[in-house]
């Protein structure tokens, strides 16, 4: 269905969307729960409450939502160290991971993994990754998996421009094209590999050009168009899961905040932060849009925010009172046992 379709609404209006009003509102909450998430992090890292680093994916909110709404817990994604966006988009407990970053025995790895490498099996998360583009290879893994067992689960690999670069990532995409694996790789790029330009880094000027180069289709969407990310994501799925094989889905998007928390940005435009909030704020538009064709009112996205405020309170609440890991439990989780 394409983005201008037509749908009906929960109240039997008709909407210019191709999503329900229902879908529309859990779109709005996962987007909303991200923001306040990374928002809520930014000013406990800088009062020193968190251990180790953290890198935000404030501003890049409407990727990991458009991609995810796609997705079963059968599916598996693999994210990168910018991926609580990702693990919240993909179901995992808000409490638990904010339990892990807290390095605390609450957290979805009981405080061992911390903000980059968090992990939900259950939930189809294969884990963030501090390694850049080491995604990618476990995402055709998890492909293979699936198309071995017939059940018709993709795998999604999550990377930035910069990761792109990487060797594992180039030979993840002939592999994935070579094999025909049900699998579809995410570039998100927000413009900056850390502090050096896309326009530096990068030799192609598309990645689409790239991912033709190993035989694989791709398609570049705004990243900050929820609606243009779920239509292209939806497509691509669709064509993984009735053995179309792999696909390459660019979203160029941008982040509110620095590579890392305590990052001064000196290498950014004057203005450049300021305009991106102001004019280029994806749940912002996202907002505006369902507001103004009448979909979703103000009052109900204001509902919104106080339950994902209150969420976040309760988060942070209860990873504050839980206990850090004991000492017996260093080497628990550290060799497989059969």
């Amino acid at each position: 269905m394409s983005a201008t379709a037509t749908a009906v609404s929960a109240q039997g209006s008709d909407s210019p969307f191709p999503l329900e009003k229902d879908d529309l509102l859990s779109a709005y909450r996962t987007m909303k729960t991200i923001r306040e998430f990374e928002d809520r992090l930014h000013v406990d890292f800088a009062r020193g409450d968190i251990p180790g680093f953290v890198h935000l994916y404030a501003g890049e909110e409407a990727a990991a939502t458009g991609i995810m709404m796609h997705l079963t817990d059968e599916d598996r994604i693999a994210s990168t160290h910018r991926g609580h966006g990702h693990c919240i988009a993909k179901g995992v407990s808000v409490h638990e991971m904010m339990g892990e970053i807290y390095g605390k025995v609450s957290g979805a790895c009981r405080g061992k993994g911390g903000s980059m490498h968090i992990a939900d099996l259950s939930k189809g998360m294969m884990g963030a990754n501090g390694i850049l583009g080491a995604g990618a290879p476990l995402a055709c893994g998890a492909a293979l998996a699936a198309k071995k067992l017939g059940h018709k689960g993709v795998g999604i690999s999550f990377v930035g421009d910069g990761a792109s670069n990487q060797g594992m990532f180039l030979e993840s995409l002939n592999l994935a094209g070579v094999w025909e694996l049900p699998v579809i790789f995410v570039v998100e790029n927000n413009g900056y590999a850390e502090s050096t330009s896309v326009d530096w880094a990068v030799a192609s000027d598309s990645y689409v050009d790239r991912a033709n180069g190993f035989g694989l289709p791709g398609v570049t969407v705004d990243g900050t168009d929820f609606f243009a990310v779920h239509e292209a994501a939806g497509e691509m799925i669709r064509r993984a899961r009735d053995g179309g094989g792999p696909s390459l889905l660019e979203c160029k998007m941008i982040r509110f905040h620095g590579h890392f928390e305590g990052d001064a940005q000196t290498y950014r435009a004057e203005g450049e932060v300021e305009d991106i909030r102001n004019n280029r704020d994806c749940i912002k538009m996202f907002a505006d849009r369902v507001s103004e064709a009448g979909v979703i009112s103000r009052v109900e996205t204001d509902a919104v925010d106080a339950e994902v405020a209150t969420l976040i309170d309760s988060a942070v609440e209860q990873a504050k009172a839980a206990p850090l890991p004991d000492t017996a439990d260093l080497l628990t989780d550290v060799y497989v046992k059969y």
